[in-house]
């Protein structure tokens, strides 16, 4: 049986060899595909038959780039022998590239990654229009390893090399033919062809024979060039400050720039393996294999059920989540039915959906025929007449709509609702339809947020979980599928994040300085802007939902009550724990003091002024560990399937940092012990000063850290 990774050699009667990469579904490269086309390469430049190469991939893709899956087992203490950078030099640039024949890449479907950087070793390179060629690396905290670093700003210049690395930007086929990546556009079925004969008129001299590697005409000036890598390093560090590698891939080109491309090559190797080994690879590896991960649901997608066509989306209520998972829908071309209770509020609705468009519009996202086309999927209605065949994907939270629609729609449809708190069996309480409830928890706003928390009780059928994840997929989001209770997973595992920060507080810690600490740890945001920006009102119905079913673990803080009293419910009313003067800016506000003050008194705390000289680290560990804490309960009741659908949960509901892995890598990094022995010494210091306290009854001393 021939090896799964390979490359095919044939020799055409044009003198032409035309090399095959062969590793389905996306040739990934790997040790194996490696030393083939080196073994390929060798052979054609043996055989006296062949004038020319042409590289190319098998079924209709070039290549996707290096195989991801081995990067685990070499994370894991098996190295990789021979390491793959220095192996890429021998390969790519003393076989491919320094090749007495010369090669051209013919470019389809995918060359991104490694699979780039072998095209860029050839000689010339031909692509179909909507091929996609990219750089993306260091999305997985490495750097380009197999000469991707001195290659691509040899051919598209600096500037444009830098965004398409540090950003991990691909382009398409067109634009990498403006910016001279590839030398000629051609369909398809001219691929190979137009490849075979642009090789050929290398050979005879009738084109250039041009090896990326030496080429400069693209490179701006020494002085220029250490300008424009200054400028990337101030802004890598500004946007990731947590972040080493963006920093070393600068570093990598900068030293092909200046002591020439070849010592630029050996950096890189350096780079890379040590990088292949470091902490944010890891997490940023084990993201990738969770992500992939959280549509396999084990009693559900193993049974062999296929999605049924969801033909049309109907909705109810045109408010902010409810345009916004409209706006989802019909931008991956699902007929919308928009329901209002007057008609006030459903031009309200619609406006939203068309400010929702026009806003992708500006930034180019969409033309304007797409607008149109997206806009007249939408049909407003104020009764149920047109729900037959429809599909409810958002519902508002009363039991009598439920029995309403089960009374309008028919038996297959299925009945969704977005709640984020209330427990679906009281929702459908009414209703003999509980096999085909469920929840289709999207995140505000819900045509940008890519997570959709998939809510199933004990009675939703594996059918409708199934049709679910299918439309999911199909409307660009991750989804997770979760079990049934108050908060599901997302917001049950980070209530903690808000309850930590105000306790902390009434015990005299600075609001500004917790969020800060936050953001430094990686948030977008610390957890007082974050109940700005969702609205106080919104923050006490949950807190209230969590008090009643979490008793023994939520803190009754004061204070945010006390500040809606005057008036102060966030950024919607310009002032919550922050100012908002100029386009949502937010400025801390020296009036929250007073607030502060008499949340503290009514609960009859002395500050302790030990906690403001706490380090950005303790503050966050504070904020964070309930967090852990809680999430291993969601784990340990069955709320979840797996530790690693909370880490994407965490990484794409709650904005957790994904080079830390999500919420239970991280927790695994630092061992159950260290955790459990914070949460104890808090707990402790907390009931020396009075009864105020949050419960801190730790399951993650029992979860299992070797998974």
């Amino acid at each position: 049986m021939a090896p799964k990774g390979r490359t095919e050699l044939e020799v055409g009667a044009d003198g032409v060899a035309v090399i095959t990469i062969v590793n389905p579904p996306v040739n990934s490269l790997s040790i194996d595909v490696l030393h083939s086309l080196k073994e390929s390469y060798e052979e054609a430049l043996r055989r006296n038959d062949v004038k020319a190469i042409v590289v190319t991939g098998k079924g209709g893709k070039f290549s996707g780039g290096f195989d991801i899956g081995s990067f685990g087992s070499v994370q894991g203490g098996q190295a990789m022998q021979p390491k793959v950078g220095y192996i890429a030099i021998d390969i790519l640039t003393d076989t491919v590239e320094a090749a007495t024949k010369p090669s051209v890449a013919a470019i389809d479907g995918l060359a991104l990654g490694g699979g780039l950087e072998v095209a860029m070793a050839c000689h010339a390179r031909i692509s179909t229009p909507t091929a996609q060629l990219g750089l993306p690396e260091l999305q997985l905290g490495i750097i380009p390893g197999f000469g991707g670093t001195q290659r691509l700003p040899r051919l598209v210049g600096l500037t444009k090399s830098l965004e398409m690395m540090l950003l991990s930007k691909p382009i398409k086929g067109g634009e990498a033919h403006q910016l001279g990546l590839v030398d000629a556009l051609v369909s398809p079925n001219d691929l190979v062809t137009v490849a075979r004969q642009w090789a050929l008129d290398i050979y005879e001299l009738k084109r250039p024979w041009i090896k990326s590697l030496y080429k400069t005409d693209k490179l701006e000036p020494l002085g220029e060039a250490k300008e424009i890598l200054k400028f990337a390093r101030a802004q890598a560090q500004k946007q990731a400050a947590n972040l080493h590698h963006p920093l070393v891939c600068i570093d990598v080109i900068e030293e092909g720039i200046v002591a020439g491309p070849r010592a630029g090559l050996w950096k890189e190797a350096t780079a890379f393996q040590e990088l292949l080994f470091s902490d944010t690879c890891k997490s940023l590896v084990h993201v990738f294999f969770s992500q992939r991960a959280t549509s396999k649901i084990p009693g559900v997608t193993d049974l062999g059920l296929m999605p049924r066509k969801i033909t049309k989306v109907a909705i109810l209520g045109g408010g902010l989540m409810g345009s916004g998972i409209a706006t989802a829908m019909i931008l991956s071309n699902y007929p919308v039915i928009l329901k209002e209770v007057n008609e006030k509020f459903l031009n309200a609705g619609i406006d939203r959906i068309k400010a929702n468009l026009q806003s992708r519009v500006r930034k180019g996202k969409m033309t304007e025929e797409r607008y149109e086309k997206a806009l007249s999927l939408v049909t407003g209605v104020l009764d149920y007449d047109n729900f037959k065949n429809a599909v409810i994907e958002n519902v508002k939270l009363k039991q009598q709509i439920f029995s309403d629609l089960e009374k309008y729609c028919p038996s297959h449809c299925v009945l969704a609702t977005n709640t984020s708190t209330i427990d679906l069996n009281l929702i459908g309480e009414k209703t003999k339809s509980h096999d085909r409830i469920v929840g289709a928890h999207f995140f505000s706003p819900a045509h940008v947020m890519p997570l959709l928390e998939i809510v199933r009780t004990q009675h939703t059928s594996p059918q409708v979980v199934v049709d679910l994840l299918d439309v999911g997929k199909k409307i660009k989001k991750t989804p997770i599928v979760v079990g049934n209770c108050t908060g599901f997973a997302v917001n049950r595992m980070f209530f903690p994040y808000t309850q930590s920060a105000l306790l902390f507080v009434d015990h005299g810690m600075d609001v500004y300085k917790i969020d800060r600490a936050c953001t430094k740890f990686g948030m977008p945001m610390g957890p007082f802007r974050l109940a700005d920006l969702v609205g106080f009102g919104v923050a006490l119905a949950t807190g209230m939902q969590y008090l009643e079913n979490f008793p023994d673990r939520v803190y009754k803080s004061m204070l945010i009550p006390l500040m809606m009293e005057d008036k102060r419910a966030g950024e919607a009313t310009r002032k919550g724990f922050y100012k908002y003067e100029d386009k949502r800016k937010a400025t801390p506000d020296p009036d929250i003091v007073k607030y502060i003050e008499q949340s503290r008194s009514m609960a009859g705390i002395t500050p302790n002024p030990e906690l403001m000289k706490l380090s950005e680290k303790d503050i966050a560990e504070m904020v964070f560990f309930p967090v852990i804490n809680e999430a291993c309960r969601v784990l340990d009741e069955g709320i979840a399937v797996k530790a690693s659908d909370l880490d994407i949960a965490s990484i794409f509901g709650m904005g957790f940092p994904p080079y830390r892995g999500g919420v239970m890598f991280w927790a695994d990094s630092i061992g159950a012990k260290y955790i459990h022995d914070k949460l104890e010494e808090w707990t402790k210091r907390v009931h020396r000063q009075n009864k105020s306290r949050l419960g801190y009854r730790c399951p993650c001393q029992r979860r299992n850290y070797t998974e």
